[in-house]
């Protein structure tokens, strides 16, 4: 794309209408917002009827803010919900998850039956070991059925799940264990990554040194590796959850029966343990999973390329696609395991209709080239979905492009761990889609963009994203520590929820999202995002990745940092870059504004990132304010942010 067709994309805020396939239902479902806003309540009351219930609720919402009860009369089961009845109602021979291995050749096909018949073993195994209503279970494991399984064995006991990404250190995982009073953990011997095993047992094994209440560890044996073993305490799950009945009476729990804690992570502060409850979390992530994605029960083949360990797999790999009874892709590998063409491979074989990824993974795949898509016969694609960050628009119209051939509309969807399911994205058939925007609130979910006084603010201007009204999925809390709830997310604007994101209204009122507040600047009193100008540098042809962070300036407040990843050729790459480093410079004055013009471009070979591939921001505002470093532990390579910050150091700045 060249730089012209992508200002001119900005300038325009060109809007692609929904396609014919998509524009053919609008009518029927383009009712759905005017329905919700003449009374939300019962708009979420009558998609509670996705769910199955034992008993059905009377009540909808219970409002004591910043508490909510959602259905709180009802009673329900969210592993019967998810699984059961999908066989009672005569689908257990429909396809659950196409389980797809690291390693190329390995996969494994999971009927609802099936499914059903492995919860229920593992719910029997895990009764058998002590687990009960009300118990709190760590799973810390890879990409493979058996975390499903887990997750939802824990449900059906009326425990609550605390599920800790596999890649996240001992440490890590010991604060979260403690935090929640876990005393029961699953997890496997290792995991495979690129075909290389890499231990995780060991993990727990140091991280229950200082966990004394945990009573017993479950563990799957993935890759055969040895590992320490403690008798009494520690148990394969072969030998137990196997020989099994695969038969389980499952009982009822009250819709606002915990279901999920989830920990944030990514700055120094004591983790925060988000939790669920399970009528109003499972009716929201059904709900939105539905309508965002246009779901097809039948003939739908859905893939979120993302982990269990963080809420994207909770609710739209887990709960949400299980409830609505759909067929899944569950990869466990990279997305170059087996080669850099691998996502399309699987798309190519499995018939993946859609597909819901991260930004950073887009830029990733750009990176490395559209000829690998563009030779993979990916015609069953229909729709497109992106999570995690606002999404530049080159990323975006490649996306468009070249994984779903101009003809896929992109939901790019706004949500947090802590409001559990989506809350802003656009809808195919009925809303418009531009690049890089998340266009529209959903139906039933109400936003502002409000300034520092909670003013809210008017078309063309930004400001800061709150929630105006409760919605079914919003977190109960944080666990054990209702102070910090209100302090947190309350208070900032009394009465509404803070996001913690900044957003702006474009001309036609559509909804762009700027990041966290921490991410926006302030440049001699203007207001700019750092996601603006990394979308600026990431639409320059040299420019494979880019991250820009805010620092102290004694003439503006703030001044302008970027690091940058080039796209290097060998040739390239032995060449003196000052000249491009003010081509880069005069290319974001002349795409946004002189006064975005960075003060200073870093160009790395790599950005320090977390396991789950975001860019830690963090650390390198760290680096540019020539701070001490925080907690680096959640790095994929904690070693970048110091070669980084001795480039920082060595290079000069421009004017």
């Amino acid at each position: 794309m060249t730089e012209a067709k992508l200002e001119a994309w900005l300038d325009e805020r060109r809007a692609f209408a929904p396609s014919a396939e998509f524009a053919a239902q609008a009518n029927a479902q383009s009712s759905i917002y005017e329905e919700a806003d003449r009374d939300f309540e019962a708009w979420w009351r009558s998609e509670a009827n996705r769910l199955h219930w034992d008993t059905p609720p009377t009540k909808t919402l219970e409002w004591d803010l910043p508490f909510a009860k959602w259905f709180s009369d009802g009673t329900l089961n969210a592993s019967v919900t998810c699984v059961d009845r999908h066989v009672n109602e005569g689908r257990g021979d429909k396809v659950a998850y196409y389980w797809v291995a690291d390693a190329e050749g390995e996969m494994r096909t999971i009927t609802y039956a099936q499914l059903r018949a492995m919860v229920c073993q593992a719910a029997n195994a895990l009764t058998e070991l002590g687990v009960k209503e009300g118990d709190r279970v760590a799973i810390y494991m890879p990409m493979i059925p058996e975390a499903v399984v887990a997750m939802l064995a824990v449900a059906r006991l009326g425990a609550a799940h605390s599920v800790v990404f596999a890649g996240f250190s001992a440490d890590a995982l010991s604060s979260r264990i403690l935090d929640s009073d876990c005393q029961y953990v699953i997890t496997a011997d290792g995991a495979f990554r690129r075909g290389a095993a890499s231990p995780l047992k060991s993990a727990v094994d140091e991280a229950l040194q200082s966990c004394p209440n945990v009573k017993a560890v479950l563990v799957v044996q993935r890759t055969g590796g040895d590992v320490h073993w403690v008798e009494g305490r520690d148990y394969w799950w072969h030998d137990v959850v196997d020989r099994q009945s695969d038969q389980h009476e499952a009982k009822s729990f009250p819709a606002e029966q915990t279901l999920v804690i989830m920990y944030t992570s990514g700055t120094t502060a004591k983790p925060k343990g988000i939790f669920h409850t399970t009528g109003g979390y499972l009716t929201q992530a059904a709900s939105t999973h539905h309508y965002v994605f246009d779901v097809k029960r039948d003939t739908d083949i859905c893939w979120t390329a993302a982990d269990i360990g963080w809420i994207t797999g909770h609710s739209y790999i887990v709960y949400g696609p299980l409830v609505n009874g759909v067929t899944q892709v569950m990869y466990e590998g990279l997305p170059d395991s087996g080669g850099r063409d691998r996502w399309w491979k699987i798309i190519e074989e499995l018939k993946v209709t859609i597909l819901y990824t991260a930004p950073t993974t887009i830029r990733t795949l750009m990176k490395w080239g559209p000829e690998l898509p563009d030779s993979h016969d990916l015609s069953s694609l229909r729709l497109l979905g992106t999570v995690g960050e606002p999404i530049n628009p080159e990323a975006w119209m490649w996306y468009r492009q070249h994984v779903g051939g101009n003809r896929c509309p992109i939901v790019d969807t706004w949500w947090q761990t802590e409001t559990g399911a989506i809350l802003v994205s656009p809808l195919p058939g009925i809303t418009a889609t531009k690049p890089g925007a998340a266009m529209h609130a959903l139906p039933g979910i109400y936003v502002d963009v409000v300034d520092n006084d909670g003013k809210s603010v008017g078309n063309g201007e930004g400001g800061y994203l709150v929630v105006t009204k409760p919605w079914p999925a919003m977190t109960r809390g944080i666990y054990g520590d209702p102070e910090r709830f209100k302090e947190t997310y309350w208070k900032r604007f009394p009465g509404v929820y803070f996001a913690g994101d900044g957003a702006k209204r474009d001309e036609d009122g559509d909804l762009w999202l700027l990041g966290r507040i921490d991410d926006v600047m302030n440049i001699s009193g203007h207001r700019l995002s750092t996601t603006e100008v990394e979308h600026a540098l990431v639409g320059h042809p040299a420019v494979a990745e880019a991250a820009v962070v805010g620092a102290s300036d004694e003439t503006t407040g703030q001044a302008i940092v970027a690091f940058v990843t080039l796209k290097l050729s060998a040739e390239d790459a032995n060449k003196d870059q000052a000249p491009l480093i003010e081509e880069l410079r005069q290319h974001v004055a002349k795409v946004i504004s002189p006064i975005a013009k960075p003060r200073q471009i870093i160009l790395t070979p790599d950005l320090p990132k977390t396991r789950s591939g975001k860019i830690m921001r963090r650390l390198l505002r760290d680096v540019a304010e020539n701070r001490s470093l925080g907690d680096v532990t959640t790095l994929t390579d904690p070693t970048v942010v110091n070669m980084i910050a001795g480039l920082m150091t060595t290079s000069s700045s421009e004017e």
